[in-house]
């Protein structure tokens, strides 16, 4: 069963899309955490200005269809990194608890074993770019495991710094039973500042002193929780307080990683290689109660809109169209074979993606077209799964089956399920034939009850 690219169609794009005229491009690949669908200004966000981050559309493609792989950070990111469904991998289909802590079955059976997180052995996007020559960098959230063997430097990155959980506390950088957790090329690090500054400020390093070609890989934590004001340091207690639930502070988180954002546009302006970089900016999913997906339905977590939903610009000077909006359907794991179509270099070796390279369709040279694409999410007792054919879209949250017409339907406010008797049954046989595709193999004594 294939969903995403056979070697022959991966071999034909690459020659159609790559610019033979053009030097290898630079990749910038900006990542926003818990950032909400409506949370910029460039998707209608009316009390939050983020004219930096907008500047990507201005110059660039906005897209309206773009989905994360899950709800939440880690089975985001890997599907990010693979190019392919994480559930692929095995034990990642939500996020890793603080600590290494597994939260459902499989990543329990994984964590007790000191196997959650992403293998080593997994091909990934800057593990392809190195092997090409470019020089890769990690600066952020990690997020794919807690043990050494699974940290960037494991996966083809020269150089990291960053989180290795899912959040931390923005001034004194631990986890919340304490853990520190900020570390910089596989060593521990203690640092004073604000998180989102640090992580700019560490990517920026990088850029004066790296050479031609490069894969920057930024990743911020923000706007996660913990909420906190950059500008509310206090020094008696060493951190800014939490505000949970307060929008105007979670707006100046935002406002703090567009300008930091800004920062990072503003070196390649300054060192002449705007015009060489395709910039990405993306949401690892949907917003939570902090955020806004404005009138979707649901929040991350969820495989309602709002929680898969996410905000995507892309530039590339002289090849995307500038001010475009894209309809394309796509999905997290389409960054990495549409990105390595960009730069002219192939996957050998790796085995299949489930991404597709869309750059024919972002380039204007082929016509958007409609795609089958799967979700699938596990934590604690919670089995939510979806599939979307064209602009029909079934949920199955914890056996409670919607069908919706996206096309009619955008907030999923109407269930059609009995309407469709037959179309349900049909959209359910996709995701069973699926689940089956996709299953891990490292997963299988796991499934045996073996071990």
């Amino acid at each position: 069963m294939s969903y995403g690219l056979t070697r022959r169609q991966w071999l034909a794009g690459l020659a159609a899309s790559a610019a033979p005229s053009r030097r290898r491009p630079n990749i910038l690949l900006v990542v926003a955490d818990d950032l909400g669908s409506a949370d910029l200004s460039c998707y209608g966000c009316p009390d939050i200005r983020t004219p930096h981050i907008d500047s990507l559309a201005r110059h660039g493609l906005r897209f309206t269809q773009a989905y994360a792989n899950a709800p939440e950070c880690t089975p985001t990111r890997t599907a990010l990194l693979t190019g392919r469904y994480q559930q692929r991998v095995g034990g990642l289909e939500c996020a890793i608890g603080v600590g290494d802590v597994g939260r459902y079955d499989e990543a329990i059976w994984l964590a007790e074993r000191g196997e959650l997180g992403l293998p080593a052995t997994e091909p990934t996007l800057p593990r392809l770019l190195k092997r090409a020559g470019y020089a890769t960098g990690c600066f952020g959230k990690w997020h794919l495991g807690y043990r050494p063997k699974f940290w960037p430097s494991r996966h083809g990155f020269d150089e990291w710094f960053g989180i290795l959980g899912g959040n931390a506390d923005y001034f004194k950088h631990t986890e919340d039973d304490g853990r520190r957790v900020l570390y910089q090329n596989d060593r521990p690090v203690e640092c004073k500042g604000y998180l989102t500054d640090l992580i700019a400020e560490e990517a920026i390093r990088w850029l004066r002193k790296t050479r031609q070609p490069f894969f920057l890989y930024v990743a911020f934590t923000a706007p996660h929780t913990p909420i906190q004001d950059p500008d509310e340091f206090d020094p008696a207690t060493g951190t800014a307080p939490r505000r949970q639930g307060h929008r105007p502070t979670y707006a100046r988180m935002v406002k703090r990683m567009d300008a930091r954002v800004g920062d990072i546009l503003s070196e390649l302006d300054r060192t002449g290689l705007a015009e060489e970089t395709i910039v990405i900016f993306i949401s690892d999913n949907g917003a939570d109660p902090n955020g806004s997906n404005g009138l979707l339905r649901g929040r991350k977590g969820t495989l309602w809109e709002g929680g898969i939903r996410i905000p995507r610009l892309m530039r590339w000077p002289g090849v995307l169209a500038a001010g475009r909006l894209t309809e394309q359907l796509t999905m997290t794991m389409d960054l990495a074979p549409t990105l390595l179509a960009a730069v002219g270099v192939g996957a050998t070796g790796a085995p299949r993606f489930d991404g597709l390279n869309l750059l024919p369709v972002l380039k204007g040279d082929a016509a958007p077209f409609s795609r089958t694409v799967f979700w699938r999410y596990k934590r604690g007792s919670d089995r939510r799964k979806a599939v979307r054919r064209g602009s029909w879209k079934l949920v199955v949250d914890n056996d409670r089956k919607e069908l919706h017409d996206l096309a009619s339907d955008e907030l999923e406010q109407h269930d059609v399920a009995g309407e469709h008797p037959d179309l349900v049954r049909e959209l359910e046989a996709l995701l069973a034939r699926w689940e089956r595709d996709v299953e891990a193999p490292r997963l299988r004594a796991f499934r045996s009850g073996k071990a």
